[in-house]
């Protein structure tokens, strides 16, 4: 897939998502990277774990190397909790080598693009994985 052609898989993703959705976000960048870098994989700069902060509580695990995508940023919930700037927008980023590896066909790159960005403004709603796996969108 071309960047062009993934690009305008994002955008069809994009068009089919309830409104109610699109509707909610607030200063929230959509943005799509070739692969997870080491920063997203939660590895530092000699390829150790890095800590992840989520919550108040740090993970131990790098996130996996089929990562799809990533929601960078303070949930709803934080924000909530006071100390948000609003300046910089928070990023779901959409990682274009592991839908083109994970998934065959067009058709299948843009459904799984769409739940992808569903997963990751569930985390934007405060919602963890435990949640979001219970609704379907592991």
């Amino acid at each position: 897939m071309t960047d062009e052609e993934f690009e305008a898989a994002i955008e069809e993703a994009l068009d089919a998502m309830p409104e109610q959705f699109l509707d909610a976000l607030e200063n929230i960048a959509i943005v799509w990277e070739d692969e997870p870098s080491a920063y997203h994989l939660g590895l530092d700069d000699e390829g150790d774990v890095a800590s992840w902060q989520d919550g108040g509580e740090c993970e131990d695990e790098p996130l996996p190397d089929d990562l799809l995508g990533l929601f960078d940023g303070l949930s709803l919930v934080e924000r909530a909790e006071g100390g948000y700037d609003d300046d910089i927008p928070d990023v779901i980023t959409i990682f274009k080598g592991p839908h083109e590896r994970c998934f065959s066909s067009r058709e299948e790159v843009v459904d799984e693009i769409g739940k992808t960005v569903i997963h990751e403004l569930g985390h934007y709603f405060g919602l963890d994985e435990e949640r979001l796996a219970a609704m379907g969108y592991e």
